[in-house]
């Protein structure tokens, strides 16, 4: 078998039906939407799950089981490689990321991630780091300090 030689499989590839398209496509007029009504509409139809205003069965069933989704926290978390935009010596802060556009908002916090090298020696206070950005900020000649 050579490239030239591929096809698909018979019947596994298949015209698109064009619906609308006159009388003798026998799709054409409603384009088998039937007459009238919400299902005919453009738009139309109910939303996944709807049962005619009857209570849904998502609903009906009880719920059991823990969600930690109330109690989960949204760490914010930056790369040490990051960092190198800033001057040796800087204090860096959670203030600071936001501020220079290294990070969008603090959320729950933030943490510094080992990805990658660092240069420069800076002082950084936030609320948590990984093993190996704590080695890689301190063999920069930098502090990791956990606010």
């Amino acid at each position: 078998m050579k490239l030239h030689e591929l096809q698909p499989a018979p019947g596994s590839r298949q015209e698109a039906t064009r619906k609308g398209r006159g009388i003798g496509s026998g799709l054409g007029k409603t384009a088998g939407r039937g007459h009238k009504g919400q299902k005919a509409r453009s738009g139309g139809g109910v939303r996944p799950g709807f049962e005619g205003g009857q209570m849904p069965l998502q609903q009906r069933v009880p719920k059991r089981g823990f969600n930690n989704a109330v109690f989960r926290k949204e760490i914010t978390a930056i790369n040490v490689s990051a960092l190198n935009r800033f001057d040796n010596g800087t204090e860096v802060t959670p203030e600071l990321l936001v501020k220079s556009g290294v990070i969008n908002a603090v959320k729950d916090g933030v943490k510094i991630l080992g990805t990658g090298e660092l240069e420069k020696a800076l002082t950084v206070k936030v609320h948590g780091f990984s093993k190996s950005a704590v080695e890689k900020i301190q063999a920069a000649g930098g502090k990791a300090e956990v606010i």
